[in-house]
């Protein structure tokens, strides 16, 4: 059914088709007819976090920021979903155009700049959205006119908003987006941040009488030295996981094409190599206490299989279902199950 709409979608400007694609999902959930477009797979329960994931095939944060989406993409047989990323105040983002399509390379340029209607308005959602079948992660970030010096007070409002609502947090400081916020991934800025939301996240934790996971997402683009200096920042400081990776600035792989010289953060299968690599190096930096969620460029069931061969414990997508359509969650579910079944395997499986 996706592959009749696509035409349709690709010939509209990227972030309309982003829309109206959305409030299709919307319809096709209100209407009973969302089973159309993915076929409801068995479940693969995957432990990590100290939840229980009805399957390891999650949706990464960026296509639904204010979480106004949640049942019908938990629908897709996702089993999860991460909303945002949210910021304390509203805010529009970066000027349009700003989502440009790379078809023949299947891959995405944005520079969106976490528009988004704050984070009371996702608050609001959540507590509206019915979330069955899949668990919940939250995206939060700090508002782009908040000096990085203050930046932490941005995290830390958004933590205490969503902590009561969230399966998990993800704290996003490697967006390209936001000028400046990548500089909050170096080694003392990362220390002083994430240590500041670890005390809030144990405050909270006695507050609301239950320890929500809290995990940090990494740019791809870090250098080695780089990966191995947040690894020792995050394995002192015993977070709960590491998203690898964001999207990148880096254009080798789309030289040439017309919109490669666009600002923005490139996604989708150009990104697979390095943010695997990436993912990688911290597998072997973090300790096994610490798991790691792969994201960037999976546009297959195989492309899932690597990254937890690389060391994931979960898997995201975002470009390859806007490129492939919902087939792809059940593919991804369908080589992730044939992996963990296959006798080569052994019982080292992690899920």
């Amino acid at each position: 059914m996706y592959s009749l709409a696509r035409p349709f979608l690709f010939g509209l400007d990227a972030e309309r088709a982003h829309r109206i694609g959305l409030k299709a999902l919307d319809l096709a959930l209100a209407s009973g007819t969302v089973g159309l477009l993915a076929r409801k797979r068995p479940p693969l329960p995957t432990k990590l976090l100290g939840l229980v994931f009805p399957n390891p095939v999650g949706l990464a944060a960026g296509l639904d920021k204010n979480g106004a989406h949640i049942d019908a993409l938990l629908a897709l047989g996702f089993g999860f979903v991460e909303v945002g990323t949210v910021t304390p105040r509203p805010q529009p983002g970066n000027p349009r155009p700003r989502m440009f399509r790379l078809a023949r390379e299947q891959a995405l340029i944005n520079r969106l700049g976490f528009n988004n209607e704050g984070v009371d308005a996702l608050v609001r959602n959540v507590a509206r959205a019915r979330r069955k079948g899949g668990l919940l992660g939250i995206n939060i970030g700090k508002n782009k006119d908040t000096p990085n010096e203050d930046a932490a007070s941005d995290y830390l409002h958004c933590l205490e908003r969503v902590y009561p609502l969230a399966d998990y947090v993800t704290v996003n400081i490697s967006s390209p987006n936001t000028a400046g916020l990548r500089e909050l991934q170096e080694e003392q800025s990362l220390r002083r941040l994430v240590g500041t939301l670890r005390e809030a996240q144990e405050r909270l934790a006695a507050q609301h009488g239950k320890r929500v996971p809290m995990l940090v997402k990494v740019a791809p683009d870090l250098s080695d030295s780089d990966i191995d200096a947040a690894a020792r920042v995050l394995s002192d400081l015993e977070v709960d996981g590491v998203v690898a990776t964001n999207t990148t600035v880096a254009r080798i792989a789309v030289q040439g094409h017309r919109h490669a010289g666009e600002a923005g953060g490139l996604s989708g299968a150009p990104l697979m190599g390095q943010a695997t690599l990436v993912l990688r190096r911290l597998r072997t930096r973090l300790p096994e206490s610490i798991p790691l969620v792969g994201v960037g460029g999976i546009l297959s069931g195989a492309d899932a299989v690597a990254k937890m061969a690389a060391g994931a414990g979960l898997v995201q997508c975002y470009t390859g279902l806007v490129y492939r359509g919902p087939e792809l969650v059940g593919e991804c579910i369908d080589a992730m199950r044939r992996r963990k079944e296959s006798p080569s395997r052994g019982t080292a499986d992690p899920t």
